[in-house]
């Protein structure tokens, strides 16, 4: 009887690894192809953060646009028409801030009515208003 008993112990063993072996199977091909996603992904991270540093480096943060200091005093400054300006000209908050010489935080308290601009800038958003989306790229190009 204890042959019996030893050799149905051993044939339970023998099955449960063979059933185990099959599943970890599974898993370690699983594991290995997350691995494999988990390297692609990081890559293309490191690409389009490679990108995003030279798009920043593309577009200065103090460009200078020439403008007459007169007509920035009869101008009259609402957040909404800032705002419409921004839109009609295709400009993120960070591109016109560039024209503008401020950040877009800036720029987004503007459109918020939460302040207003100074006077040199005001000059600015004044020639900005008489140019077209052409004229902007290109001065955008240009710096």
């Amino acid at each position: 009887m204890a042959n019996i008993a030893s050799v149905l112990k051993e044939e339970i063993i023998r099955l449960a690894r063979k059933e185990l072996r099959a599943e970890t199977e599974n898993l370690k091909k699983a594991s290995a192809q997350y691995r494999s996603d988990i390297a692609a992904l990081k890559r293309r991270t490191s690409t389009l953060e490679k990108q995003l540093a030279r798009f920043e480096k593309a577009i200065p943060k103090n460009t200078e646009v020439e403008v007459k200091p007169e007509a920035a005093a009869k101008t009259r400054f609402t957040a909404n028409g800032f705002k419409t300006l921004r839109q009609r000209l295709g400009l993120t908050a960070q591109a016109i801030g560039a024209l503008l010489g401020v950040s877009a935080q800036t720029i987004y308290s503007w459109e918020a009515g939460n302040s207003s601009p100074r006077v040199q800038q005001m000059t600015r958003i004044v020639m900005l208003r008489g140019l077209g989306k052409r004229e902007v790229d290109a001065i955008l190009k240009q710096s």
